[in-house]
């Protein structure tokens, strides 16, 4: 096979705001969002994240005249579930999915990336809640989800990702097999983000090759393999943890090009983003990473093309 046939059949690389540390709509030490579309081109990709809904622009028309000036598109939007606290969870679910999903759409993007929340708060440490769910609570989990999922399809045309998280419910293999277990395929994937999966010892190849039909979207990151020993033996909050744990490939694990390799015969059209947590990071530091590491995934594999 020549090296355009497999860039024609290789998956579509992007970037999102997390990789320039935006965690936030707003917050004094982000980037400008005008600078992080700049740099974004500058890094060479050509398709992004929404990130937080209210950190890019939400009028569809200014959005798409941002991104379109810089030759850029939309892949997905993020949306955050807690259904298993309770059936009063839909509301909160449904009006970010009005606002985000509805933005995204009208812009182009067919998939919702959805986090589930996480026992653990991202601002201060506290345990907000018991790590594990009881059955019931998995059970009103995969309900919400999967009603979720369906009316996303139906309303708005995009489909939903579900996104294992550190620090969350569901993060280990047995709880993402669990999930699918529960779920209906037509209304939930995943959003397989390799970092996450990887931080409580997933074997994303073993979890691609087992649930094929499953994964529907990529995340593209690393994890420090040994600093993660010492992350979960001393209870370390993902958030305090993020910035180190997550670094910049190659110098992390796992490898990209099998991952991308193994998708790509899946569906050639399944996206691949980069998405390097580093929250807090000097705004001056996310445009080189984001460079090297697209010229890392492009340089690793022939089954990687930016449009």
């Amino acid at each position: 096979m020549t090296t355009d046939n497999a860039a024609a059949r290789g998956l579509r690389i992007g970037t999102a705001p997390d990789s320039w540390g935006v965690w936030y709509p707003e917050h004094p030490r982000q980037i400008p969002w005008q600078r992080f579309l700049d740099e974004v081109e500058k890094a060479g990709y050509s398709w992004i994240e929404l990130g937080p809904y209210g950190y890019l622009p939400t009028d569809p028309h200014q959005l798409e005249d941002e991104l379109g000036a810089r030759g850029l598109k939309l892949s997905a939007g993020t949306v955050f579930t807690g259904f298993h606290k309770g059936d009063e969870q839909w509301q909160r679910a449904w009006d970010q999915a009005v606002q985000v999903a509805g933005l995204a759409a009208a812009v182009g993007a067919e998939h919702i990336v959805v986090i589930p929340d996480m026992w653990r708060s991202d601002l201060t440490g506290e345990a907000l809640e018991p790590r594990t769910l009881d059955a019931a609570q998995w059970d009103k989990l995969a309900a919400g989800q999967e009603r979720l999922g369906k009316a996303l399809l139906e309303e708005y045309g995009v489909r939903q990702q579900f996104h294992s998280h550190a620090d969350s419910h569901i993060g280990t293999r047995g709880e993402v097999v669990r999930l699918l277990e529960l779920t209906d395929p037509r209304y939930l994937n995943l959003c397989l983000d390799t970092g996450h999966y990887a931080y409580y010892g997933g074997d994303n190849l073993r979890l691609i090759q087992e649930h094929p039909e499953r994964i529907g979207y990529l995340h593209l990151k690393q994890i420090d393999p040994e600093y993660r020993f010492d992350v979960l033996k001393n209870d370390v909050p993902f958030a305090d943890s993020a910035s180190r744990i997550m670094v910049e490939p190659p110098s992390g694990i796992p490898d990209f090009a099998p991952i991308i390799e193994a998708v790509s015969a899946i569906d050639p059209e399944i996206f691949a983003i980069v998405e390097q947590d580093m929250p807090g990071v000097d705004i001056d530091l996310p445009l080189g990473i984001a460079t090297r590491t697209r010229q890392h995934i492009f340089g690793c594999t022939s089954f990687a093309r930016q449009h």
